[in-house]
């Protein structure tokens, strides 16, 4: 069976405030690991009113407390905002608070618009243009320590606290392949390289210390419901958040509506639905035939699955319904 995770945002929807949306990961946490999945991810972004995720290692701390078994880490900490000594030592202390269950998944993008980006890097240039080096200093951190080394992150010494990629794009398949690191490909938002990044990044694996061959983790959108018609009704919800990205409006995360005809214009539409193109919204039957062709394509280890759904409930039924479908999914040969 090819596992199934989750990457979280905790979602502040409209009528709803942070608190509120913490709470809702940590319920949705102890669901994901109720239901057998591998990871509950959390993802930084900042300066958006409908996100509650920004201090990320403090959310993962929060819903790592509430569950067990299941793995918990970031998707991702975009690192350019961070110095790797303090990301070291953030998730090092994650490592020591829940031994064996933390990753830590990073990426290069900011995160958020360009101004809040130079407010968090004061540097912004230098933070992307040093990404491959910050990576192999952080790893030094976590590491064992070297005879003599001048600088060490406590707690993260030694805590080997796994490390993956994150990307959109082919550069990020180049890197991960030559650091020889998992590699976790944003097709949920971003499906255009997809095929391209995953052949790049296994045909120039370097097996490393930590890992010998590739390992692909693949990420859509998901909406599982018990009819299409509530799901689609449910992805409303996402597709007016797509368009509003688009145009720079910041709201809390909308609730659904009943038709998206006059929230958006043909061409929004288009650009919408093309971003949007992997993602599996229906009932169990559509769920399973969507995801048989989508991991059949991209032959992919594992799945991560973004629920964009206002209503918590129905969030929560919506991993009942993806665990269910994934009894039934096999790891394409």
């Amino acid at each position: 069976m090819i596992p199934f995770s989750i990457l979280d945002l905790s979602p502040i929807g409209d009528g709803e405030n942070a608190s509120q949306a913490l709470d809702n990961s940590r319920r949705m946490a102890i669901k994901a690991e109720e239901h057998g999945y591998e990871r509950f991810w959390l993802a930084e972004h900042h300066g958006m009113p409908g996100i509650a995720s920004a201090a990320t290692s403090i959310v993962i701390a929060h819903v790592g407390a509430a569950t067990s078994r299941i793995r918990v880490g970031s998707g991702g900490v975009m690192l350019p905002n961070h110095s790797p000594l303090v990301i070291a030592e953030q998730f090092g202390t994650l490592a020591a608070l829940l031994p064996g269950r933390v990753d830590l998944g990073l990426g290069r993008a900011p995160g958020t618009d360009m101004r809040t980006a130079r407010a968090l890097r004061r540097n912004l240039d230098a933070g992307a243009e040093n990404f491959p080096h910050d990576i192999v200093e952080l790893q030094r951190y976590l590491g064992a320590p070297e005879p003599d080394q001048a600088i060490l992150a406590v707690p993260g010494v030694n805590s080997n606290v796994p490390i993956w990629l994150l990307g959109s794009s082919i550069y990020s398949a180049h890197l991960a392949a030559a650091l020889g690191l998992p590699y976790s490909f944003a097709s949920h938002f971003a499906p255009d390289m997809l095929m391209d990044a995953i052949a790049i990044y296994r045909e120039r694996f370097q097996p490393s210390a930590t890992l010998s061959e590739p390992y692909v983790m693949v990420g859509i959108m998901g909406v599982g419901a018990d009819t299409d018609e509530e799901a689609r009704h449910l992805f409303t919800s996402a597709q007016q958040q797509f368009v509003n990205l688009r145009k720079n409006v910041r709201t809390p995360f909308p609730r659904p509506v009943e038709s998206m005809d006059g929230y958006w214009n043909d061409m929004e539409r288009i650009t919408v639905e093309h971003t949007l193109r992997y993602a599996a919204v229906g009932s169990h039957a559509t769920i399973d035939r969507k995801l048989q062709q989508f991991l059949g394509e991209t032959g992919a280890d594992e799945l991560i699955v973004s629920m964009p759904i206002h209503d918590i409930n129905k969030r929560l039924r919506s991993v009942e319904v993806f665990a269910e479908v994934r009894e039934g999914v096999k790891k394409a040969a």
